[in-house]
């Protein structure tokens, strides 16, 4: 009874001769988890892929992988910049609007290119040749985030010093690029702006939604929405797991199943600079330009 208190090493030996009697082992620190954002540029709506994504990316990093989705391109970032996001699958206007926060992991590669591009849209049947026949339209826009479904319309629209709530009758945010072409579809709204590759990967997966569509006007090339990380983490392990996973989907079988769901080449890795021709953009709607 008159034994000082114990030691911190009897203690510890206390426990794991304790495990050693019951059979229970001692608890052991799980994984770090990595956490993956996904916006409305990703086609979120394939369970399969996002089960397909999460697999392979767990095997190719070693790392348990939570898959967080929002519905805003704004809740994504403010998660990837306040740290509660490893990385995520942004549009490449937040990534530029954030510089230097933000920074680069891998850029997707479709139909040979990291690049993508914008689709003025409406009603198939309809006589119109361009932007300015939209004047008084419903238009429906997919986030004032987007650079495919906002920025590029807007910057048209700033190039003749018009704004899109003067121009157009109505404007809407539907908040997915599938949505964009949904409401177009359907008549509710009269036109829209959107992602010139979820719009042909849809004409492949879903053509009786594109059908009642046509595309009016295309964008010039621009850098394909990337998958960032906050600039602090640039360096860290889960960040470069993750960036040598995505580099190397291609390579492997699962990583293949992926990308043909995705119907995307691969990623590869690219230089901030890719995304200039957005930031010129940004600069027109901001008066900075044009």
């Amino acid at each position: 009874m008159d034994r000082p208190g114990l030691s911190r090493r009897e203690v510890v030996s206390g426990i794991l001769a304790l495990a050693t009697v019951t059979g229970v082992p001692p608890a052991v620190a799980a994984p770090e988890e990595l956490r993956f954002g996904l916006t409305p540029v990703f086609l979120t709506s394939d369970l399969e892929l996002l089960d397909r994504l999460r697999s392979y990316l767990e095997h190719a990093t070693g790392f348990p992988v939570r898959l967080v989705t929002r519905r805003t391109y704004q809740e994504i970032t403010s998660l990837l910049l306040s740290g509660q996001l490893d990385a995520a699958w942004i549009c490449g206007y937040p990534f530029v609007a954030n510089q230097p926060r933000l920074a680069l992991v891998a850029v997707p590669v479709w139909r040979g290119r990291p690049l993508y591009r914008s689709y003025l849209i409406t009603g198939r049947d309809r006589q119109a040749d361009g932007l300015k026949a939209l004047k008084g339209d419903v238009h429906a826009f997919s986030d004032p985030d987007s650079n495919s479904g906002w920025l590029v319309t807007a910057a048209a629209l700033a190039r003749d010093n018009r704004t899109p709530e003067r121009f157009f009758g109505r404007t809407i945010f539907t908040y997915g690029h599938r949505n964009v072409i949904r409401a177009v579809a359907s008549g509710l709204a009269m036109s829209g702006s959107v992602d010139g590759y979820v719009y042909e990967v849809m004409r492949e997966t879903e053509p009786d939604l594109i059908a009642p569509t046509k595309v009016i006007r295309q964008s010039e090339p621009m850098g394909f929405p990337p998958i960032a990380c906050a600039a602090s983490i640039m360096d860290a392990s889960r960040t470069e797991a993750l960036r040598t996973a995505l580099v190397r989907m291609a390579d492997h079988p699962d990583g293949q199943a992926v990308l043909r769901l995705l119907r995307l080449d691969g990623f590869s890795i690219e230089a901030p600079g890719l995304y200039d021709m957005i930031a010129a953009e940004m600069a027109v709607v901001r008066g900075g330009a044009g």
